[in-house]
């Protein structure tokens, strides 16, 4: 795909939604972190739905940590590997009050050092709470670089290090809200609906899905 095209992709995108957010909920930067965390294998609403009564009870670092694993477990038990997770949370917000005062760090290797975080978790917080121009690339985003051809790569990191080359600068803050929201409710892994796709004359995909003919009435003998 040629620069000019991943150009009007964006400014497209732009266009529909010149302020893209993320669908988890969240009144903190720890309260993001506590959700993405959460997020992994299960779905945003799933997440809010736990989080909405655990925030109100333990929406700080110091709060959660005196939940300890087994009260935590009983807010989020409604999500998929919710042990681990818990197990995962607590430890971080242990680290986070004897490290940095209780705060979420704001750069990559320190929050990479966080129980549960990876990179991929790492670039949400930073994108999303600190409004860092970086990238996170998860299934979605993964599947639709490829499909489209707007950056692909056999791996997350090479897809996200292409995003990070070819996406224009001034859309990159925001191009990590328009591709999660563009792969998982239009450009779907089991049958994309190409037909109501903003971008389907850019889009390099060969098999893209047909408009599906409505059914004329017949007349009445």
């Amino acid at each position: 795909m040629n620069e000019a095209k991943r150009r009007e992709i964006f400014a497209r995108w732009h266009a529909a939604n010149p302020a893209p957010r993320t669908e988890l909920h969240y009144g903190s930067p720890f309260q993001l972190l506590v959700a993405v965390i959460l997020s992994a294998q299960a779905t945003d609403r799933s997440v809010n739905k736990a989080t909405e009564r655990l925030f109100v009870e333990a929406g700080t670092a110091a709060a959660m940590l005196a939940l300890g694993v087994r009260g935590l477990s009983r807010y989020i038990r409604t999500i998929g590997l919710y042990n681990s997770k818990a197990k995962h949370i607590i430890e971080t917000c242990r680290l986070l009050i004897e490290r940095y005062d209780g705060e979420v760090p704001r750069n990559r290797p320190e929050l990479e050092g966080l129980p549960g975080v990876g990179r991929k978790t790492a670039n949400v917080i930073l994108n999303t709470a600190f409004g860092e121009p970086v990238i996170a690339v998860d299934t979605h985003i993964f599947r639709l670089a490829n499909r489209t051809g707007i950056a692909p790569g056999r791996t997350p990191r090479e897809v996200e290090d292409r995003l990070m080359r070819v996406v224009p600068p001034e859309y990159r803050r925001d191009a990590h809200h328009w591709l999660i929201l563009h792969g998982r409710y239009v450009c779907k892994a089991r049958r994309p609906l190409c037909p109501q796709c903003l971008i389907r004359d850019l889009c390099e995909f060969r098999g893209k899905t047909p408009e599906v003919p409505t059914e004329r009435p017949r007349a009445r003998s």
